[in-house]
């Protein structure tokens, strides 16, 4: 079993109502929409990502002979029999990764027969969520550094292999310059930084050695982990050993800061390189930081030009889930809607339209069938799968970083501020709003018939 791509990576109930679905003949089509209820804490707007990994697990989902040996114990063979054939066979339409969106705008729909759609509801929900969730915090550092370099650290904490990886292609996809993580840029393409770890000069017993063993190492690479020790003498050593290195054409890119006051050091350091003529030099800082620490760096005028971004990214660690749900909202050919308190649903499949003012930003979105006249805006809402197979090529993690860059250009300013601001318009037509008064009648009616005894 491949515990990445196996169709049992979904809760026990999935395959429950799947029983039931087949016992009693109910496999007409449905339609599921993924949608987030509501923004956590501190966040203006998200970033949908996920789909290319959505797209893959649906295009090659089968099970194994020894998946299917291990449902046949708690199975009967009618089960066993149909998911031995197993394959979607429905259509996919979506929210382009990158897109912003916000609350009870569909980011996925997914139409097909009943029991296959409900099937992959779990690891739908567990790729769309993550990848969302974590190109969300990232956005918010590219808006707060747009100029700088932002590097993902944080696969050694991340929750698991998987998450490490898909947290690195989800912040590059947010418009990181790349990440530490060696897989994630073997698997997507991805821009690989590193530089040394203090254990590297710990181990020395001189650090300036360490330096330029380092700098023989790699002369393409020379960038100097200098807070080992103290942070302003290694600086001097670094300034000492790149007019040693001259004589074989070695210089030294730059320097990496790690603990301590940050914006202090960066001046000193920033000083003492100038001083010795290495003006080009650059300084990257690490170290426990957040959106939040980069603007105050910022606003401190610290003279850093790239950071390394760990923990607080990878777990996304002041808004670590999402609201998100996957909801059934039509079988076969009726539209369906949930009523739950505070979890009621807009029923039938839906289309999004963004309206933009004359200087280009958002204006405001509208919720409304896809079967309804085209509302004004723009759809954002785009066909991907057609019978389970992909309509378009699979597009590069870097054309998708550029639009999702791009998509932050239509964000009014406010929006791009780390500041909670008014929540963002979003109207629901009328059209969709008389379906579900429709449907709630009618849902009242026949409760009455059951419910309420005959007079």
């Amino acid at each position: 079993m491949n515990p990445i791509s196996s169709p049992l990576l979904a809760d026990l109930y999935q395959f429950t109502m799947l029983q039931t679905y087949l016992e009693q003949n109910m496999q007409q089509t449905a339609v599921f929409e993924l949608f987030v209820r509501k923004l956590p804490p501190g966040r203006n707007f998200l970033v949908a990502a996920g789909l290319e990994q959505v797209l893959e697990f649906l295009e090659n989902l089968q099970f194994s002979a020894e998946e299917l040996d291990w449902l046949a114990t708690r199975f009967p063979p009618q089960v066993i029999d149909y998911l031995e054939r197993f394959r979607v066979e429905g259509d996919v339409h979506a929210m382009p990764e990158g897109t912003i969106f916000f609350p009870d705008e569909p980011m996925l729909r997914i139409t097909a027969p009943m029991p296959q759609a409900q099937l992959v509801e779990s690891r739908l929900i567990n790729l769309m969520h993550f990848e969302t969730l974590i190109a969300s915090k990232a956005a918010r550092s590219v808006l707060v550094a747009p100029d700088k370099l932002l590097v993902d650290f944080g696969m050694r904490r991340a929750h698991g292999a998987e998450a490490g990886l898909l947290a690195a292609r989800a912040s590059y996809l947010a418009g990181f310059s790349g990440t530490a993580t060696v897989l994630a840029g073997t698997l997507y393409d991805i821009p690989v930084f590193g530089t040394m770890a203090h254990s590297f000069i710990q181990a020395h017993d001189d650090e300036s050695e360490a330096f330029e063993h380092f700098a023989r190492s790699h002369p393409d690479n020379t960038i100097l982990l200098i807070d080992t020790y103290d942070t302003e003498i290694a600086a001097h050593k670094a300034v000492a050993l790149a007019n040693k290195l001259k004589a074989d054409h070695i210089g030294i890119q730059g320097v990496r800061l790690d603990s301590g006051d940050l914006a202090a050091h960066a001046k000193n350091v920033r000083q003492i390189l100038d001083d010795g003529g290495l003006h080009g030099a650059t300084i990257f800082v690490s170290g426990n930081l957040d959106e939040y620490k980069l603007q105050a760096l910022l606003a401190a005028s610290a003279p850093i030009d790239g950071f390394g971004i760990g923990t607080a990214l990878g777990i996304s660690i002041d808004a670590p889930a999402l609201d998100c749900a996957y909801k059934l909202q039509e079988f076969a050919g009726k539209p369906r809607r949930k009523r739950s308190e505070g979890k009621a649903t807009w029923p039938g499949r839906k289309q999004v339209y963004r309206l933009f003012t004359d200087d280009g930003y958002f204006g405001g979105d509208t919720v409304a069938l896809e079967d309804d006249d085209p509302q004004p805006g723009a759809p954002l809402i785009q066909p991907f799968m057609r019978a389970g197979k992909r309509l378009q090529p699979k597009p590069s993690l870097h054309e998708l970083r550029q639009q999702t860059l791009a998509s932050y250009d239509g964000l009014p300013s406010a929006m791009t501020t780390l500041e909670t601001v008014n929540a963002y318009p979003i109207t629901i037509s009328e059209a969709l709003k008389a379906l579900a008064g429709q449907l709630d009648q009618a849902q009242f009616l026949h409760d009455q018939k059951i419910v309420l005894p005959e007079k």
